[in-house]
């Protein structure tokens, strides 16, 4: 049982080229559903099946599971059964028997455009250079829409000056390309000219964001740095994926077809950048209800 989850998450790694992340999680999720099917007397994978694959997803419904958490839970019972299937540990694909709770997706908190451009723009008392790091960053986040590890992972040759672009490296190693503003290009040219400088150190190499010690920015500083804005424009808690969030709905609100903001958020499925024009439409429903007297 050991041998094939640790086969499984090799494969993941090197063969799906998923993140170190969703590794993490897909394996622990095997580990969990082998460890129930040796309760059920299973001696080996092979022995999995629908019968196993239901009882294992009923036992985690009975500890208040969500239903997205089922879903992934499902999703990854699905990707080792086939992929046990396919190395011949299993005489059979159960997995393809299984099906998932849909996940209920709630609309995303999204940020009034000036509420946005207030966090942005907040005021720090952090040192100059460490002040000039954190506005790079919330301009960028804002102006481009990526995650906050694509942000993290941006090199010095990713940033096109020259066409305001830089160059993501996202989910599945595919490469997409991002334009930014003239807001996120000051913010910018100002952090490499007098920011980075001061920062840099012997472990800092290519990376476009240091932190104070001089190596790559972390994903945990980002976190804190988009946090303690929202505090200092006195707006609720706000994380990095909330700033997302709000680029992508007010590309829509703007004007944006979905394709092209599905290209620039690195959207797999169209399916997931459909949600921003939920957001908008509930937007303008709260406004009618709010300012038409026969609401």
């Amino acid at each position: 049982m050991r041998e094939a989850v640790d086969e499984f998450a090799r494969y993941l790694s090197t063969v799906r080229n998923r993140s170190a992340h969703t590794v993490r999680a897909y394996a622990a999720d095997a580990v969990s559903l082998l460890d129930h099917a040796v309760r059920m007397g299973c001696a080996d994978p092979g022995g999995l099946d629908i019968t196993v694959l239901r009882s294992w997803l009923a036992r985690i419904r009975t500890t208040g599971a969500a239903r997205a958490s089922l879903a992934r839970r499902a999703a990854a019972a699905r990707v080792f059964c086939a992929w046990g299937h396919r190395a011949g540990l299993l005489p059979t694909d159960p997995g393809a028997q299984l099906a998932s709770p849909k996940a209920r997706r709630d609309l995303p908190t999204v940020l009034r455009a000036e509420h946005a451009a207030a966090l942005v723009e907040a005021p720090g008392d952090e040192p100059a250079p460490v002040a000039l790091r954190d506005r790079a960053v919330l301009e960028l986040l804002y102006a481009t829409g990526i995650r906050v590890s694509e942000l993290c992972g941006l090199d010095l040759d990713d940033v096109d000056h020259g066409r305001r672009v830089v160059r993501v490296l996202g989910k599945g190693s595919k490469e997409r390309t991002v334009p930014y503003g003239q807001p996120a290009e000051r913010a910018l040219d100002r952090w490499l000219r007098y920011g980075r400088p001061a920062l840099f150190g012997p472990d800092s190499g290519t990376a476009l964001l240091l932190g104070v010690r001089g190596g790559r920015l972390h994903a945990t500083a980002v976190r804190r740095i988009v946090a303690r804005a929202a505090r200092a424009s006195a707006l609720p808690h706000t994380a990095p994926h909330g700033l997302r969030h709000s680029a992508a709905t007010h590309l829509v609100e703007g004007g944006a077809d979905l394709r092209s903001v599905q290209e620039l958020l690195g959207h797999a499925s169209l399916a997931s950048t459909q949600i921003y024009t939920h957001v908008s439409v509930e937007r303008l429903r709260a406004a009618y209800r709010q300012a038409h007297p026969r609401a």
